[in-house]
């Protein structure tokens, strides 16, 4: 059965013959159940932590996919893009006091937000791991705990501008005392932006 030969049926069933008294009686009876009945009071009270988490996911994506775009432009220039002093500026501008760490490894390319404003103000810490072939960047803040390279680990800040990194597996300072890093090739500076987090 095609669609026409469907309509032609529809159209040839008749409805039930329906007198003119009940008809208004039907209508009457309607009115005067909804007359009275209680009005139910419907809450206008919307959250907006899913509004929120929506935009803030949305906001997420598309500064993911600009970096990404903006990472394979420049791929052949710059083999890793979080050392772009411009994209970390442009993303904390973003997200104020809410990038716990950008992270960059095989999988490609993750922001990590803070469910509220509790970053500290502090310099971007720019730190790149390689375990031969493998390697993984990542850009946070001194007090930060961080997943990189299959290691969880701290990073600080020392006064003197230096960086250290701690974890259960490995110890690592960028002034060399007391390193081991298993083989790992480590590298850890301090971001000069032209924006700093507001206070």
């Amino acid at each position: 059965m095609n669609d026409s030969e469907l309509e032609k049926k529809l159209k040839a069933v008749r409805g039930p013959a329906l007198t003119a008294d009940y008809q208004e009686a039907f209508t009457r009876r309607v009115l005067s159940n909804l007359r009275s009945a209680p009005p139910t009071a419907m809450p206008l009270r919307c959250s907006r932590r899913p509004r929120l988490a929506w935009g803030i996911a949305f906001a997420a994506g598309v500064l993911l996919a600009c970096v990404a775009g903006h990472w394979h432009l420049r791929k052949a220039a710059d083999p890793d893009v979080l050392a772009d002093a411009k994209l970390i500026q442009e993303t904390l501008a973003m997200f104020p006091h809410r990038v716990r760490a950008i992270v960059r490894d095989e999988r490609g390319i993750e922001l990590v937000l803070s469910d509220g404003e509790d970053v500290p103000a502090s310099p971007p810490i720019y730190v790149r791991i390689c375990d031969g072939e493998k390697c993984a960047s990542v850009v946070t803040f001194s007090g930060q705990e961080i997943q990189i390279a299959g290691r969880e680990l701290t990073v600080l800040a020392e006064a003197g501008g230096g960086i250290i990194l701690e974890g259960n597996q490995l110890a690592w300072s960028s002034s060399g005392g007391g390193a081991s890093n298993r083989g790992l090739k480590i590298q850890a500076k301090l971001v000069e932006t032209t924006l700093r987090p507001t206070l």
